[in-house]
């Protein structure tokens, strides 16, 4: 199994990437392989090129692809998720579908207003979404010398998290490989 962890925030001061960076060590490496994909290191074409279902191969296309299941790592900006992830969402159709997610949302009230937001526009794109996600309130709380250090309660629900994903994550593979949805 392949998993992709995408840490959504592209501003200068952010909590996105140390999250990640927990998140991917979080991964039972004997489950997966995994694949950070930080968005404020990968560039998009211009939004003018973009069309109905996606666009011209982006950079990170083929990691996309390749994933079996997504942990998306964003943050709640006004009430909803930032334009980074939504312009890598938007640049992408094919390497999104039947495929798992979950995800882990922070801000001041735990984020999970973003991760409502991103349940429909997954919806659209044919990809199950957890039930069990995690909202980190105030995660810069919990650093620990510029690494994130959640407590245990927040380590037992991300493993519960990334238990759902790999479920749904094999599920959809082998779905995708023996029955494949005419699209």
């Amino acid at each position: 199994m392949r998993y992709a962890v995408i840490a959504a925030s592209v501003r200068k001061e952010r909590m996105s990437r140390l999250i990640a960076d927990w998140a991917t060590e979080a991964v039972p490496m004997q489950m997966a392989e995994v694949d950070l994909i930080d968005l404020a290191e990968c560039e998009l074409p211009d939004d003018g090129l973009l069309q109905p279902g996606g666009g011209r191969r982006s950079s990170i296309a083929d990691r996309l692809a390749a994933a079996d299941g997504f942990v998306v790592v964003t943050p709640e900006y006004n009430h909803s998720y930032p334009a980074s992830l939504k312009r890598a969402i938007d640049w992408h159709y094919t390497e999104w579908m039947f495929k798992a997610a979950t995800f882990l949302s922070y801000g001041v009230q735990g984020g999970l207003l973003a991760t409502e937001h991103l349940r429909r526009v997954f919806a659209e794109l044919n990809v199950v979404t957890t039930r069990r996600v995690v909202g980190l309130s105030a995660p810069w709380n919990d650093l620990d010398r510029d690494r994130y250090a959640p407590d245990q309660g927040i380590r037992d629900a991300v493993g519960a998290a990334l238990e759902e994903l790999a479920w749904w994550a094999e599920t959809l593979r082998s779905a995708r490989r023996d029955r494949p949805f005419g699209r």
